[in-house]
């Protein structure tokens, strides 16, 4: 079974948003939505990066439509960098086009991206119904605390986001991380654990 990608343009509050969503193959029961968002765009961060793509193929696996898009100013969406306030109004713009109501909503996002996937579930007026947080940047901007089933995965040798920073975040909060031994920042050469870790985790067996 092909899981097939649609690109499309939405409205947002800096003008349009580029979108990539990843659909389940035809046949596949579809039990969700998943919003995932990308690393720090002034750092290269767009839709397409690696651990964002291994993201939505792991939700699409698991029978999401996964919605991947890009921060204003970054490919074809509009406006410019707006230090991640503007960043977490645009996923919500991109939530409440791609939600459901007939379906979990599931958040996702890598590095800067869980930044702000922590902040946009805080202003959700129906609440998401699981994160998903990769290398949260919480050594670099304020992520918000989380609920108690999120998953949060990390590499011991992130370089970019130092572990203790992490667990300093999740301690007050009770948070379990699961920690990927040697992985840097990125996961080169660990996507398809960390897919594995996110299939597993997601819906424990």
């Amino acid at each position: 079974m092909n899981s097939r990608t649609e690109k499309l343009l939405i409205a947002g509050p800096a003008g349009e948003i580029e979108c990539a969503v990843d659909l389940p193959a035809e046949g596949q029961v579809l039990r969700g939505v998943a919003v995932i968002c990308h690393p720090n765009p002034t750092q290269g961060g767009t839709m397409d990066n690696k651990v964002v793509q291994t993201l939505a193929r792991a939700f699409v696996q698991l029978g999401y439509r996964a919605v991947r898009f890009n921060f204003r100013g970054i490919g074809r969406s509009a406006g410019a960098w707006d230090e991640g306030r503007g960043e977490v109004d645009d996923a919500l713009a991109v939530i409440a086009h791609a939600r459901d109501a007939a379906l979990p909503l599931a958040l996702a996002g890598f590095s800067f991206g869980g930044f702000v996937a922590s902040q946009a579930a805080r202003r959700l007026e129906v609440a998401a119904e699981r994160l998903c947080l990769v290398g949260p940047a919480t050594s670099r901007f304020d992520t918000a605390p989380v609920p108690a089933d999120t998953l949060v995965i990390h590499g011991e040798a992130d370089d970019v986001v130092p572990l203790a920073a992490v667990l300093d975040w999740a301690r007050p909060q009770a948070l379990p991380v699961t920690v990927v031994p040697g992985v840097g920042h990125f996961f080169h050469g660990q996507l398809p654990l960390l897919k594995d870790i996110v299939l597993r985790g997601w819906h424990p067996a």
